[in-house]
């Protein structure tokens, strides 16, 4: 059996490239837009074997001196932690190792569920806020309408989802873009999107020092832009569509929103994003090949599966 030194490497080696290298180049590639789906695929395989190999890699060089395999180390482990002593070759080299893993397990899984949980009672406040200054939209009760000069249009999702639109936005559209928009928000609410971008909140925040975690998470924002453009447009077509975003980029107003990527941090990446979508609505990007997207969806197998059963078998 290869040795454990060997596999912890390995997985170590792994985690490295995909906590900068991998994702860097896949922030910069072009294709993305013409596979929005697997692109979002890739990005959760990425970040979910990145964490995989991690903390498995820690935990496998942690755990070498307590057995002959990962189940009886595991236990003899937690027998030395409880009434020790440690066996004589593991060293504070292990110790380290092995803490770090346990603490950064915990470290992920406690700012997953404290991101899930801010964001639910963000939306919550929001949403009894907008029952004081909203009122709703003629046949379209889960539909709400603020009195904002801004062209503004987002969704909140939840038990009771809604669809937000300012008078701003109400006054400069038509009613065929005025439909598309908010199509492309209910395509949103039914995709269940605010989730994956929660875990992309939440990778951010429990990794702020990886600079690849922003830009991460505003890749995959907005490619769930153009997954709901992709659904609006099958309502009103491309031209409709796009001359929505077009308009209300042209207004150059600072609190203009129309599904540019959440959390973006400027206010030129928010224009950069709707450029970016309008140019995809207007010239639509041929489709990767067949074998290009074989391809994409073998390495999202392999990083998904490959990580987990080098940890378990070792």
């Amino acid at each position: 059996m290869t040795p454990v030194n060997d596999i912890a490497l390995a997985l170590g080696v792994l985690a490295v490239a995909l906590a900068w290298p991998v994702p860097a180049l896949l922030a910069r590639a072009s294709w993305p837009a013409r596979a929005a789906v697997l692109a979002l695929a890739l990005w959760q395989s990425i970040a979910l074997a990145g964490g995989i190999s991690m903390i498995g890699s820690l935990l496998l060089f942690g755990l070498q001196p307590f057995g002959d395999d990962l189940w009886s180390r595991i236990v003899s482990a937690f027998g030395s932690i409880l009434s020790g002593p440690l066996p004589p070759q593991a060293s504070q080299l292990n110790t380290f190792a092995l803490s770090a893993a346990v603490l950064l397990t915990v470290h992920l899984i406690l700012n997953l569920a404290l991101t899930s949980v801010r964001s639910r009672r963000q939306r919550h406040r929001h949403r009894e806020l907008l029952g004081l200054l909203s009122s709703p939209l003629p046949d379209a009760p889960s539909t709400r309408v603020i009195d904002h000069p801004a062209p503004a249009a987002y969704c909140l999702p939840g038990a009771r989802s809604i669809t937000v639109l300012s008078e701003g936005m109400i006054e400069l559209l038509t009613p065929g873009q005025l439909e598309a928009v908010i199509a492309h928000e209910h395509a949103h609410l039914r995709q269940k999107h605010h989730l994956l971008l929660d875990a992309f909140r939440s990778w951010k925040r429990a990794l702020p020092w990886f600079p690849i975690a922003t830009r991460a998470q505003d890749a995959v924002a907005l490619l769930v832009e153009m997954l709901a453009d992709d659904q609006a447009r099958r309502v009103s077509g491309d031209a409709v569509l796009a001359e929505a975003i077009e308009l209300v980029d042209a207004t150059g107003s600072a609190g203009a929103v129309l599904g540019a990527p959440k959390d973006s941090r400027t206010p030129a990446e928010r224009r950069t994003a709707l450029v970016s979508r309008e140019a995809r609505l207007l010239e639509p990007p041929a489709p990767i090949s067949p074998a290009a997207r074989a391809f994409v969806v073998v390495v999202c197998a392999a990083l998904v599966l490959v990580p987990p059963i080098l940890v378990l078998t070792s």
